[in-house]
């Protein structure tokens, strides 16, 4: 995963979901698998927001993971097998020709947003694929030789607010007033600088904390103001506790 970024596990699994990822041959993303749920089995995955949008494929259907202000539960139906690419934050509108924003806490067929017989032989090609996932990265690559040199600006951002910088502090780095890098933001990552930044902090002190960092010392190397506040944020981010994150 490309240096600690962006999230090194985004799916949480209640019970064991046979989840398994792997860095991609497209720059800075990853490539992940989840089997199918078994007969009888009953699990619950819950998808933190991590500032990234996702390609999704399980049989028949390829999808688009906007990206989430809120965790993400899966509805019935979504037992799997799945694969998918994650993208690093900010590129995938550029691959997939939408604004961010349109797309912000939605799941979204691929036919929807690239109709037209090559989407449909696209994911005709995965299904019959011996191996979904390497297929579906195939894809991903080729969106992104069809949609050119990437735009530095989404990197520029993520970078200088995992450091820790301040919105103002980041739309200087990156010459922009503070109303056109919201604007901007808006269109890479489907919301905001602040609350992209809130999510790549909480995703910076979950890697923490599971190293077995205190909460207390990792709330202050995270960039919060003490461990009531990443709790606080833990719960509205995540839906639940920081130690039950960590204990997942």
């Amino acid at each position: 995963m490309p240096r600690g970024i962006a999230p090194v596990r985004r799916s949480i699994c209640e019970v064991s979901c046979a989840y398994a990822e792997r860095a991609s041959r497209l720059s800075d993303a990853v490539v992940w698998t989840r089997q199918a749920v078994r007969p009888g089995e009953r699990e619950v995955v819950a998808v933190l927001p991590d500032g990234c949008m996702d390609l999704l494929w399980t049989e028949g259907r390829i999808l688009v993971a906007g990206p989430d202000t809120r965790v993400y539960r899966p509805g019935p139906g979504a037992g799997g097998p799945w694969a998918g690419v994650r993208f690093f934050p900010g590129t995938a509108p550029a691959l997939l020709r939408v604004p961010a924003h349109t797309l912000r806490d939605r799941r979204v067929d691929l036919t929807d947003l690239l109709p037209g017989a090559s989407t449909r032989r696209a994911i005709e090609r995965v299904d019959a694929a011996p191996d979904p996932a390497s297929a579906l990265e195939d894809l991903a690559l080729r969106l992104a030789a069809d949609a050119g040199p990437a735009d530095p600006l989404p990197r520029a951002v993520v970078t200088s607010l995992t450091a820790g910088r301040s919105v103002t502090a980041t739309a200087a780095s990156v010459g922009l007033g503070s109303r056109q890098l919201h604007r901007r933001s808006l269109a890479a990552f489907g919301y905001g600088p602040k609350t992209l930044g809130r999510i790549l902090r909480l995703q910076r002190a979950l890697a923490l904390a599971r190293t077995g960092v205190s909460f207390a010392e990792t709330a202050a190397l995270a960039g919060f103001a003490d461990q009531p506040h990443l709790a606080r944020e833990a719960r509205e981010l995540a839906g639940t506790s920081l130690t039950g994150l960590v204990a997942r």
